[in-house]
């Protein structure tokens, strides 16, 4: 048993602020402004001007990708290719044995080139083995002429093949994806796992939503997942979505939801000018919608009949368009009282969008990282949609003055998974119009993660009998002034009561765990 003294911030229905918790057992026994007498001799935790909060729910990421990802080559930050190119050789001169390297986060829009790396320039810093520069947004990639060879035979008639400068993108890149986590061991991604989870504890975060079903023979990842979620045995919690538009894929692995979609999404991104849009863009085209209304509603009235919670991904306001239109067609054919289907990103709402989402009860998993972010600047979004779209993207006031149950995630690996940047961008979000309260921001990255995925009578808040997942903060969000909400600090992860233990262990171990194991996934 233990007692937490200090600034208790329980995001609550009220978002009450006590003084005293208590945890025994791994739950919560306790809360409130006074200390009852039989918890006055039990050990005491004085957080000072720390904060005890409840801990942080990624609710959209893609969890293997990442997981691969983080364990390869971040090149987010750099300012110029030469510097990438610098990066790539250092990396390249410490792999070791490694056949092929994976570096991610390549962006034209923030590089002084504003281009992307080539092929060319990879050959020159890693000539011999092959290497696959994924682009920021996880839609394309750049490859050298040694992973070239190797898979040309197989992208050379595909959308989106372009030898001359390395670049695959659209099918051409899932191709080449395919090729690279099929050379992965299910050893390899379970390690690679362990160190992701580990890596999001460092966050605060305690749960993940995680989409999968790409690039992966079989759909290993999504069997894989749910095995890794199975296998915890340190409170960290994985809600998997398998992404694809037969149920089955679903069903026949005994999950409760389905990601919907297959490949990328009902459309594509800002940064290829391919996410669908009603409007078109600068140069006159208008995107890629991938599927039919009839397709998807075909898809979303099956997955609601089984029972299923569906999440779709949405970029453009067309595609936003299309979800709701199908998702409300689903519902009217079957009409379910708490079904928690979602839309995820919902960068360009509409109004008739919007309107379908309040009345159907339909969440919005989004990721406010997107606001003010390097790889997709505003002044590019500004050269393809003009100023007026730009000012409708990601309005997380709207949502919420709406009655949207709106979840914040990273989008992992296209952001890195970090919810103090969430929280601040919600926050101090530059138009000014959209800006929320810290107290729903800091709702927004925690119970309401939960409750998207029904998990918010055990976890999500401070509340006597939930499970004491909690993060300390450095300092109380709210009372700092809105902009130094980005300097606060995770200084630890409790899970279940206990301070976050490490997911690494030898796999066989674990995979055998995860196989027998009831836990919730």
């Amino acid at each position: 048993m233990k007692v937490y003294k200090g600034h208790i911030l329980t995001v609550d229905s009220k978002d009450s602020v006590a003084k005293y918790l208590v945890e025994d057992g791994g739950r919560i026994a306790y809360v409130g402004k006074t200390l009852p007498k039989e918890y006055a001799q039990d050990e005491c935790v004085d957080l000072g001007s720390k904060a005890l909060i409840p801990s942080f729910v990624d609710t959209h990421q893609h969890f293997a990708s990442f997981s691969i990802f983080n364990a390869g080559l971040n090149v987010m930050d750099a300012e110029s290719n030469s510097q990438i190119a610098e990066m790539v050789a250092d990396f390249y001169a410490k792999s070791g044995k490694a056949k092929t390297l994976i570096a991610f986060g390549a962006s034209p829009y923030s590089v002084k080139e504003r281009r992307l790396i080539s092929r060319e320039e990879l050959d020159k810093v890693c000539p011999d083995k092959e290497i696959m520069v994924v682009k920021y947004d996880g839609h394309a990639c750049i490859v050298n002429s040694k992973l070239l060879s190797k898979i040309d035979k197989q992208v050379r008639n595909l959308r989106g093949y372009h030898p001359d400068t390395g670049e695959m993108n659209q099918e051409a890149f899932f191709k080449v994806s395919d090729y690279i986590t099929g050379s992965l061991s299910v050893v390899e991604l379970f390690s690679k796992m362990q160190q992701a989870a580990d890596w999001e504890a460092a966050m605060g975060i305690g749960m993940v939503h995680t989409v999968s079903g790409v690039g992966f023979v079989g759909d290993l990842d999504i069997t894989t997942e749910k095995i890794f979620a199975k296998s915890l045995k340190n409170g960290f919690q994985v809600r998997v979505f398998p992404q694809s538009l037969d149920v089955k894929v679903a069903t026949s692995r005994r999950l409760p939801r389905i990601g919907g979609c297959f490949k990328c999404a009902l459309d594509g991104c800002f940064g290829s000018m391919d996410a669908a849009m009603n409007e078109p863009y600068a140069d006159g085209s208008d995107g890629v919608l991938y599927y039919s209304d009839e397709t998807v509603t075909e898809f979303c009235k099956a997955a609601n009949r089984a029972g299923l919670q569906i999440e779709m991904h949405a970029i453009g306001d067309k595609a936003f368009d299309q979800a709701t239109r199908c998702l409300k067609a689903a519902l009217d054919d079957f009409p379910r009282e708490d079904h928690r289907h979602g839309i995820i990103h919902d960068c360009l709402p509409t109004e008739e969008g919007l309107k379908i989402c309040s009345e159907y009860h339909i969440a919005m998993p989004i990721q406010s990282a997107f606001i003010g972010w390097k790889q997709e600047p505003d002044e590019y979004l500004e050269s393809i949609m003009g100023k007026e779209r730009c000012s409708r993207l990601n309005p997380v006031k709207t949502f919420a003055d709406n009655g949207i149950v709106v979840g914040l995630g990273s989008d992992a690996p296209c952001t890195s998974p970090n919810p103090i940047v969430w929280m601040d961008k919600c926050v101090n979000n530059p138009n000014a119009a959209e800006r929320v309260s810290i107290q729903q921001a800091l709702r927004m990255a925690t119970y309401n993660g939960c409750f998207i995925s029904f998990d918010e009578k055990e976890r999500g808040s401070l509340e006597k009998g939930k499970i004491a997942d909690m993060v300390i903060l450095s300092a109380d969000p709210y009372e700092i002034p809105a902009e130094e909400i980005i300097n606060l600090k995770v200084e630890q992860l409790i899970l279940a009561g206990k301070p976050y233990e490490s997911a690494k262990e030898g796999v066989l171990k674990a995979v055998c765990r995860g196989l027998g194991s009831r836990n919730k996934f």
